[in-house]
């Protein structure tokens, strides 16, 4: 059995539901596996091919659907690559290798050597914003900017908060998803409620066949931070209960001052449609205020 996931049987559905949502893929695209150290890495590419590229990095326990809802505008402007995470449930490798090792920055090096780019932007959320940190400090020079959306790694996780903790089987149904909304926080709320069930429940499949990694991500140290000389845009919510997004600001405007920063009230680490802010961002604009 595979060492990510719960069962033979729940891997084969996850897989077998992420194949069936890539059906519904908005927007004419490629798909590929790219060989790395750490095995293949599966890549969605779209928009057009002499424009300027842009990676896509998700978070935890997910997979490229996480960006369907806003490819389109993406592939607009960019040569869009969505990497699936390796060790996540997607269609990559099962390979997790140390946080405190240089392999993730290998392995995503070797995606950008397999893809043909020498310089590319970074979109990522939660777990993908610390993988493009990570690879920002090791290779600032590969990295022409950052959008990042509550971000790991800057500000410290929360004592004793695993998001695995969050949805185990002894909570009861009702506990698992009044902690998976709690986890998200109140955007959450704003939503359609069938979006909204719809995204608990999507949750809730994975952690019942996904075994989220335990061990802490490592927080990059302030000589790490000073070495991100390129333009940032960070996007955080002041009410996340996995990360002190204050202590992220601060971190930020003392080795990063030229990092927009945006704290989102009312906002957790689910956070709600910013895409025109960081599309602005993205295209070398000022960042406007969301209407």
């Amino acid at each position: 059995m595979n060492a990510i996931y719960r069962s033979e049987a729940g891997a084969r559905l996850l897989r077998e539901k992420y194949a069936a949502t890539l059906e519904h893929w908005p927007i004419p695209h490629e798909r590929q596996h790219v060989p790395t150290p750490e095995g293949a890495t599966f890549v969605i590419s779209a928009g057009p091919e002499v424009a300027p590229p842009l990676l896509l990095l998700h978070g935890s326990g997910s997979n490229s659907t996480q960006w369907m809802g806003r490819i389109a505008e993406l592939a607009a402007h960019f040569r869009v690559y969505a990497v699936d995470v390796i060790g996540e449930p997607g269609f990559s490798a099962p390979a997790r290798p140390p946080w405190k090792s240089s392999r993730y920055t290998e392995w995503l090096d070797a995606v950008l050597h397999s893809l043909g780019i020498a310089q590319t932007s970074i979109m990522a959320i939660s777990l993908g914003g610390w993988l493009a940190l990570d690879y920002a400090t090791r290779h600032p020079d590969r990295v022409t900017r950052l959008a990042l959306s509550c971000p790991i790694g800057i500000g410290r996780q929360r004592p004793g908060f695993l998001f695995s903790a969050l949805v185990s089987n002894s909570l009861g149904e009702r506990g698992r998803r009044r902690n998976v909304a709690r986890t998200l926080g109140p955007v959450l709320a704003t939503m359609d409620p069938e979006h909204a069930d719809a995204v608990i429940e999507q949750i809730l499949l994975i952690s019942a066949n996904y075994r989220f990694r335990s061990d802490s991500l490592p927080v990059f140290d302030d000589s790490s931070l000073r070495s991100l000389t390129m333009p940032m845009h960070v996007l955080v919510g002041s009410a996340d209960v996995m990360v002190d997004s204050a202590q992220t600001q601060r971190r930020l405007a003392r080795n990063v001052p030229h990092a927009t920063v945006r704290v989102l009230p009312n906002t957790g680490h689910l956070i709600g449609d910013q895409g025109r802010i960081e599309l602005d961002f993205l295209l070398h604009s000022e960042p406007r205020e969301a209407s």
